[in-house]
């Protein structure tokens, strides 16, 4: 099931009388419980990419349907809406909230949604908190935790609501070899698990073994990619 449709989508920016095109034409779709990669170096657009089917960002032109939403058609509260129930995202730099504990930073997206009575909150957190092999540290605050420990709190907060989506923006880019290799494995497991659909960021060789579609970027536009 196709659930991320992109057509002709061009996304420009004006630098003085110059007009850059950060994305070019570009022409995509997802299915279900895919884990793929958005690949290239930096500037290629990756990113810009991400951001628009994470209905951070705006098509200059063209057409990003995402999970039955056209995103350059929402409401700046509709695309909140989609963002806090149907997709998560993970960052390279973790964005977790220093004064809060682990429990408080991965229960924060299910506060987001409102309806959630306490007791549901509580599970969701705890079966996170499994996921990510870090039950014992609920009570942490982040600045007490390793840097692979964090990175897998911020998949423990991109994962508790179970979203259909996951974005990950360079997800292992301040990890060590080992460090990504356990992210990349817990993704792994999650989007077999859950069916959730992974699209990443990436230029790092260490998220690009594990991925079973890459897409090739370059200068704002797809010049290849291949699915295992």
């Amino acid at each position: 099931m196709t659930i991320i449709r992109i057509e002709n989508l061009t996304r420009s920016y004006q630098m003085g009388s110059t007009t850059l095109n950060a994305l070019d034409n570009v022409s995509l779709t997802f299915a279900t419980g895919e884990f793929s990669g958005l690949i290239g170096p930096s500037g290629s657009g990756k990113t810009t990419l991400l951001n628009i089917i994470g209905s951070l960002d705006l098509p200059t032109s063209g057409s990003a349907e995402v999970l039955g939403k056209k995103i350059e058609t929402l409401t700046p509260r509709q695309a909140a809406a989609l963002r806090n129930y149907e997709i998560g995202f993970i960052f390279q730099t973790f964005n977790l909230l220093p004064v809060y504990t682990i429990y408080e930073n991965i229960e924060f997206p299910l506060l987001l949604q409102k309806q959630l009575k306490p007791p549901q909150r509580r599970a969701m957190v705890k079966q996170a908190l499994e996921w990510v092999g870090l039950a014992d540290r609920a009570a942490s605050l982040p600045k007490q935790l390793s840097g692979g420990q964090c990175q897998r709190v911020a998949i423990a907060r991109a994962i508790v609501k179970k979203p259909r989506l996951v974005l990950a923006d360079e997800p292992t880019a301040n990890l060590d070899a080992q460090n990504s290799a356990n992210i990349m494995e817990i993704m792994l497991r999650l989007n077999q698990e859950l069916n959730t659909t992974f699209i990443f960021s990436t230029h790092d060789e260490k998220v690009i073994r594990h991925l079973r579609r890459k897409i090739k970027l370059a200068d704002g536009r797809v010049v290849g990619g291949e699915s295992i």
